[in-house]
């Protein structure tokens, strides 16, 4: 199995960080797989594959990453710098891209290359995609996805975004309730907690990853998927798959809800199925800050939210009455913890 090493202090320090990178190379990945990866993500899938394509079409880099990604266990980990908090941007994440060292981009390939089940037997020696010995090419791989970010993922970011913090919310307190144990079960499938003091990542036979005093930070991402990205000695990145990111608050559901407390404090209500403040909640449903707060008051006086606050935010959740009715329309399934 892989574990990671880590000492009181290190977990001490461990963090939990945002990341547009991670969506970024979630969304690659995804779209690098024959059938597009689970099928909640086919909408997603279907919309924005014709703009990967037209880029990598004028690309090589692009296109010869997209080809390594297609079925693999192992994500380059030059494309994931571990990143600084909560409040990590893409711009800072692809300027850290563009400065790593070639030689560190073609080993994380060639690892890439070597970890795919479809390349079995076909590999003779290690060699990175010939686009990438080209001058320049990191440059040129850098701009090609800001700008696959800029036509897909940026107008969504806040969105997603939302929905991110809500489950660091989450996992938060379930840290500060549980202990590390408590926070890294269901974190996704093969974490698990060691009493010798790692964390298990997976069941594969490698070397162990030793923190030894590096940043350790545990990224939520929203394409159902987890890695791990290595960074040494700057940091290493857990990154596993978000909950609710495949049943957005404007799911269809049962519409008896909406006929009872009107559709916007229905959508309020379903969206609360897990704790979020006032400002999550105005980026995932896109309605006003005054409207939020006015439906808030109505659900609280019904007695069917309450608040509570929770260090800077003051964080809304069902009250149990609110949480039935909540569920009383049938939703979607949530996204599956698939590993790497």
């Amino acid at each position: 199995m892989t574990v990671v090493k880590v000492d009181p202090t290190d977990l001490a320090n461990t963090r939990f960080a945002l990341s547009p990178m991670v969506e970024l190379v979630g969304a690659l990945a995804t779209v690098a797989e024959p059938g597009g990866g689970p099928g909640w993500l086919a909408p997603w899938v279907d919309r924005h594959r014709p703009t990967f394509a037209a880029v990598a079409a004028e690309e090589p880099t692009l296109a010869a990453l997209l080809a390594a990604l297609r079925g693999a266990r192992w994500t380059p980990d030059f494309l994931l710098p571990t990143p600084s908090g909560m409040d990590t941007t893409i711009e800072a994440e692809l300027a850290r891209v563009r400065a790593t060292e070639l030689k560190r981009v073609h080993r994380d390939l060639v690892l890439t290359a070597h970890a795919n089940p479809h390349n079995a037997g076909r590999i003779d020696r290690a060699q990175p995609p010939a686009a990438f010995t080209a001058p320049g090419a990191l440059d040129r791989l850098a701009d090609a996805l800001a700008l696959v970010w800029e036509r897909t993922l940026a107008p969504e970011w806040p969105l997603r975004r939302a929905l991110l913090e809500r489950d660091v919310v989450q996992r938060a307190g379930r840290l500060a309730t549980y202990g590390w144990a408590g926070a890294l079960e269901g974190l996704r499938d093969g974490f698990r907690w060691l009493d010798t003091g790692a964390i298990r990542i997976n069941d594969w036979n490698s070397p162990p990853y030793v923190v030894a005093g590096a940043r350790l930070v545990l990224v939520p991402g929203g394409f159902g998927r987890g890695w791990i990205g290595a960074n040494p000695p700057d940091g290493y990145a857990l990154v596993y798959p978000a909950r609710g990111i495949a049943a957005p608050p404007d799911t269809p559901a049962g519409d008896g809800l909406d006929r009872l407390v009107g559709r916007a404090r229905a959508r309020l209500l379903r969206a609360l199925a897990e704790p979020a403040s006032t400002t999550q909640l105005v980026g995932a449903l896109d309605m006003t800050l005054g409207a939020v707060g006015d439906h808030l008051a109505v659900l609280r006086d019904a007695g069917l939210v309450t608040r509570a606050r929770s260090g800077r935010s003051v964080l809304y959740r069902h009250t149990p009455l609110g949480a039935a009715l909540a569920a009383s329309g049938d939703g979607p399934p949530a996204p599956p913890h698939t590993s790497r």
